[in-house]
């Protein structure tokens, strides 16, 4: 076993994707005898602290993240909103300094989180995005991205290396000098053999108030399905709530959230599924091995270059959000599904980074005991 280590682990508050992804790597550092400490904002830190009741959590400054309500505006309103996203990123730095000062903190995992840096300590930057797709201005927003990701001593990408792979252009580079790390997919969820128990799945996340329009919408469509839905609205509360609807010819079971192992049975039980083609989404399925159909957040060029990247390659559907309608579903059948890519993640000496003393550290604990 290493040295026991306190690792702050910080996943971006932008739908629950980051957070989630987040899950396997804090229960790698528990049980390879490490403390993790979570810091986030809204509902990512929401869902990090109902997974992980017993870990020591802290807010962080928020970016205020929201979409535009009509995808054209997507690029203008992220523009519009950068002076905000900028003044929060220099408060993030503080309290992540603050943090480590105060809590003896070891190493620092960020998920996208562009603040969460401090030099003195061993700082490591998640994504799968080394290219940040923005229209025509992608080549500006991918050297931004890549300027920052040079600041963390290694930046780990969640899927393979080679070919095929499941990010495309946005997770590889022609040439880098970046300390770029390939971890193989993340998921938190495994494969199970389970009876079926519903015909679809519809599981929603992302950013207001595109989350609310998506789900308005498909209440509106499914009315006509024939089956049993389950829908998951990513809605992270207090309290868990349920609520079973009679259709004409079917049923919907309507959840506002549900926490990995409930979640993990249910897409188990579900033969497809209805959902965004966020990158965290897409590693899940591919580890269920799942059947399903996909609707980009309208604007968003990374969801849209996924969605039409796997289509392309025949093995999951998609359409527009205002484009889509019930019979759309029917094309699932013409698609082979997702597929998991085999991957053995060395834990061991990936959280060896943090027993690493930097030039000009200030001395931070050595033990969880201290």
């Amino acid at each position: 076993m290493q040295n026991p280590k306190r690792i702050l682990v910080a996943p971006l508050n932008w739908g629950l994707g980051h957070a989630t992804r987040c899950i396997p790597i804090i229960q790698a550092l528990l049980e390879h005898g490490h403390q993790p400490f979570i810091a986030s904002d809204g509902v990512a830190l929401s869902l990090l602290q109902k997974e992980f009741p017993e870990l020591p959590s802290f807010e962080l400054p928020s970016y205020k993240i929201t979409y535009a309500e009509k995808g054209k505006n997507f690029k203008m309103k992220m523009i519009w909103d950068s002076p905000k996203v900028l003044k929060a990123m220099a408060k993030e730095k503080k309290a992540v300094k603050r943090l480590v000062k105060e809590q003896g903190i070891d190493g620092i995992i960020s998920d996208n989180r562009l603040g969460a840096y401090y030099k003195k300590v061993p700082c490591v930057f998640i994504t799968h995005q080394l290219n940040v797709l923005s229209g025509n201005t992608t080549w500006m927003s991918s050297k931004a991205h890549q300027k920052i990701i040079k600041k963390f001593d290694a930046c780990w990408v969640p899927d393979v290396a080679g070919k095929p792979n499941l990010t495309g252009k946005l997770g590889h580079l022609k040439k880098s000098k970046l300390p770029i790390l390939y971890l193989g997919p993340l998921s938190r969820f495994e494969k199970m053999d389970l009876p079926q128990k519903y015909d679809l799945m519809v599981l929603l996340s992302g950013p207001e108030p595109q989350r609310t329009l998506l789900e308005e919408k498909l209440f509106t469509e499914l009315q006509g399905f024939e089956g049993h839905i389950l829908f998951v609205k990513g809605k992270i509360e207090a309290q868990q709530t349920t609520e079973t609807i009679t259709l004409p010819k079917g049923s919907i079971t309507l959840y506002n959230f549900m926490q990995s192992k409930a979640l993990q049975q249910a897409l188990n039980q579900s033969e497809k599924v209805l959902c965004r083609s966020g990158y965290t989404t897409v590693m899940d399925l591919a580890k269920l091995e799942k059947k399903a159909f996909f609707i980009p957040t309208p604007g968003q060029y990374e969801q849209e270059y996924l969605a039409k990247r796997i289509e392309k390659q025949g093995l999951v559907p998609y359409c527009k959000q205002e484009d889509f309608t019930l019979d759309q579903l029917d094309r699932i059948k013409d698609f082979d599904g997702l597929t998991q890519f085999v991957s053995d993640i060395d834990y061991f000496d990936l959280f060896a980074l943090f027993s690493k003393v930097k030039e000009n550290s200030e001395p931070t604990s050595t033990s969880l005991s201290t």
